[in-house]
């Protein structure tokens, strides 16, 4: 593998910066170990598509000076999964949000963990919808307030990495924006990974979301993800009382089942045989 350059060099910081995040947000982190991630995989930036859709998250698109295409909310795995048909030898990358990807997205993520197409998807979890006036998205916890829930929310949050195994992807993981190398190296392995792969970013929205729940600053909530974060092998050794509330993180799951795009090639070869 090459040396790591300048992160700017894979940025297009010449038409698109100062970004607009709030200071202190989260999605910064998440971007920089993205690209730090296709840098120490040498890959060619031409070989390399960012998909995205509406949101927060979804702005992350026009950032990186990859191929990008920034989609229409809850349809980023949609338009990416046309893309890695066509384009099967390239690396795809869909970001999402965790309303982009769960709520109008759930039916695209299902079925892309059930295909196992040879996509990475990255969900950036903040339990809002941060852009659009703070109200609850499907990991909003319960208990937790919303612009759309005053007197707090009722229902239970979306266990994310939980469904995407269930669902059949090869490859799930989650981190957190504190533990910034830790997470560029889970991204690392999902890109690398042939199938379907799912990573959750565990960051927040201290705008939309600590603000209304009284959690604090950016800084205060960045201490909470130190102090909540557990690696997998910690979380093992603990009584399963201790570990509830706790975010685990490392590699969650890791299998190797049949990619969706080399199975459609067999189809193809099988029909033109016939």
């Amino acid at each position: 593998m090459r040396q790591e350059p300048e992160i700017h060099d894979y940025l297009r910081h010449k038409k698109k910066f100062p970004h607009l995040w709030c200071p202190g947000c989260g999605l910064g982190i998440v971007l920089g170990a993205i690209v730090r991630a296709v840098v120490r995989l040498g890959l060619e930036k031409d070989d390399v598509a960012m998909i995205s859709g509406i949101g927060c998250t979804g702005r992350m698109s026009v950032y990186v000076d990859f191929n990008t295409m920034h989609t229409t909310h809850g349809r980023a795995l949609a338009f990416a999964t046309g893309l890695k048909m066509a384009k099967p030898h390239m690396h795809v990358i869909v970001v999402m949000g965790d309303g982009d990807a769960l709520a109008i997205g759930g039916n695209h993520f299902v079925h892309s963990c059930r295909r196992n197409i040879g996509i990475t998807a990255i969900i950036v979890d903040n339990n809002i919808y941060g852009m659009t006036g703070g109200q609850c998205s499907p990991t909003t916890p319960k208990g937790a307030l919303a612009s759309t829930a005053l007197y707090r929310n009722i229902e239970q949050p979306f266990p994310i990495c939980e469904i995407a195994e269930a669902a059949g992807a090869a490859y799930v993981a989650r981190g957190t924006v504190y533990h910034a190398v830790e997470l560029g190296r889970l991204i690392e392995k999902a890109i690398q990974k042939k199938g379907f792969s799912v990573v959750e970013a565990v960051s927040y929205c201290h705008t939309a979301y600590g603000r209304r729940n009284k959690l604090g600053g950016a800084v205060d909530m960045m201490r909470s993800l130190k102090e909540n974060g557990i690696t997998v092998q910690q979380a093992a050794r603990l009584p399963h009382d201790e570990a509830q509330g706790k975010i685990i993180r490392g590699v969650l799951l890791d299998r190797d089942i049949p990619e969706y795009t080399e199975e459609y090639d067999r189809i193809i070869a099988r029909a033109q045989a016939d």
